[in-house]
């Protein structure tokens, strides 16, 4: 069935109420009773739940659970595919060898789960501005929704291109069954969003409202769009607005970020909240199942005992300059010491030089299977910084951005900035590079290769046989069998 009619008009309702409450908490609590067409849409707690099921699908399979790792990680230089050989985790292996089917899992997951998040958007934009509500929690819904859908777009316009653009809830099969839209005025859509976003909502949330969007994460997300366009005044004014005004800082060492204990902390613009101890066997649920799909495989330092995927290419390990402390965060390494005190082989199934991404690992935080409580960024300062610097070249300016991530990766050391004199693209290039190595794992790799051409020029992408074409992912077919308006990608 189409992502759009299964999600459109009356029917998403039935979705609206899976979380309520906010932050972390808003996770926890289910309402009970049932909801219609007729008796929703009324409280200021409709309002929220409504709001917080947008929110819902950050943390499943179709994003941070599963879609976004392997596209943005696998999909690019940072790792290859891992797991137990032959046919395990064949959607990935599809994304890592650049033969990807219009039938590809994780493509598909991504397209439906983002229009499932634009749809409950876009009911809360149109029914929303009519309820009688705390004007300030009526405000700050429409900001939410607002920022989400631009979110939501984002990835996709990103990923497969021109995509079909839809502002209101559809009424009919024609309304539903569009042809796809040209990217430029989906870009238009997302920066009007972010605009919105950044008027409506606080600068800061507190207790259980901790985690939701706020105007800073809708200023990071806008520069990060102008960035991705190529607008480089509008990012950097962003990014130096950001910098100046939000109170956001840099830990002062890397691993802080990736800490249970400092979730939604000082240098994070916005993150896909988790729990833990929730759901088994599954990608869709509360926690984050990256902990059991990425642990070492088959060590025991995971509830499962670790499947071993999303393995570190050893070109890109060997990027690492001497000295920078992100290393020991983000991969194990042979040696490297379990908290059981055993260490990492030498060798492990999927992994011969016996890498592994260590950055979301939390270990056996529980008895339960697979999920962990540790939150995903989705941008922090630090990218913010990095944004900055792009764009506005080796300046005095440019240069203080990227040194400042420069010397929190080497312990403050200043024996190791991006020097002046430095050539306009050598300093490109090196901006291009600290994004690799600070935002590695983040799942956002495949999608800054487009950005700066290095896809199609990149030696080890290249000889895994990327062709022109994979800048787009494939429309899924099971999209187009139900919308024959839907184009293909070219090479699909």
């Amino acid at each position: 069935m189409s992502t759009f009619t299964k999600y459109s008009g009356g029917a998403l309702l039935l979705t609206l109420g899976l979380l309520s409450g906010c932050g972390e908490k808003f996770l926890e609590e289910a309402p009970t009773d049932q909801v219609t067409d007729a008796n929703f849409y009324k409280t200021t707690t409709d309002a929220i739940q409504a709001t917080n099921a947008i929110y819902s699908e950050l943390g499943k399979a179709g994003q941070y659970n599963s879609a976004l790792w392997g596209i943005g990680d696998i999909g690019s230089d940072l790792s290859t595919t891992g797991g137990g050989g032959g046919g395990d985790g064949l959607e990935q292996q599809q994304l890592d060898n650049f033969n990807i089917p219009t039938t590809n899992t994780l493509t598909t997951r991504l397209w439906g789960s983002c229009f499932v998040g634009i749809g409950r958007a876009n009911i809360v934009l149109e029914k929303v501005p009519g309820m009688s509500i705390d004007p300030a929690i009526q405000k700050r819904c429409l900001g939410e929704a607002e920022f989400l859908r631009a979110k939501y777009y984002f990835d996709l316009v990103r990923a497969f291109g021109d995509v079909p653009l839809l502002t209101k809830p559809p009424k009919t099969t024609a309304e539903v069954n569009i042809a796809r839209t040209p990217a430029a005025q989906v870009y238009a859509q997302i920066e009007e969003d972010l605009k919105g976003a950044i008027a409506k909502l606080d600068a800061s949330y507190s207790g259980d409202d901790i985690g939701r969007a706020t105007k800073w994460s809708a200023a990071a997300l806008l520069a990060k769009v102008y960035l991705t366009e190529g607008k480089m005044a509008d990012a950097a004014t962003q990014a130096r607005t950001i910098i100046s005004s939000s109170g956001k800082a840099l830990w002062d060492n890397y691993g802080d970020n990736f800490k249970v204990a400092n979730e939604n902390g000082k240098e994070s613009m916005f993150e896909v909240q988790y729990i833990a101890g929730r759901n088994q066997w599954t990608q869709d649920g509360l926690g984050w199942s990256g902990n059991e799909f990425m642990g070492p495989r088959g060590q025991g330092v995971v509830p499962q005992g670790g499947y071993g995927f999303n393995i570190p290419e050893p070109d890109f390990v060997a990027g690492y300059e001497a000295g920078d402390t992100r290393r020991a965060v983000t991969i194990w390494m042979p040696g490297d010491k379990y908290p059981d005190g055993r260490v990492q082989p030498a060798s492990l199934p999927g992994s011969p030089n016996g890498y592994g991404v260590k950055k979301w690992f939390i270990g056996k935080v529980n008895t339960n299977i697979w999920d962990s409580e540790l939150n995903i960024p989705v941008m922090r300062l630090a990218e913010v910084y990095l944004i900055l610097a792009e764009a506005v070249g080796p300046n005095t300016e440019g240069l203080d951005a990227i040194n400042r991530v420069r010397r929190r990766a080497f312990a403050g050391a200043a024996n190791h900035d991006i020097a002046a004199g430095i050539s306009a693209d050598d300093f490109k290039r090196a901006v291009w590079k600290e994004r690799k190595y600070e935002l590695a794992f983040e799942m956002d790799r495949w999608f800054d290769m487009k950005r700066t051409g290095e896809l199609l020029t990149s030696p080890q992408l290249r000889a895994k046989g990327v062709k022109p074409y994979n800048v787009v992912l494939p429309i899924p077919q099971s999209e187009r069998d139900v919308n024959p308006g839907l184009s293909q990608n070219t090479g699909y």
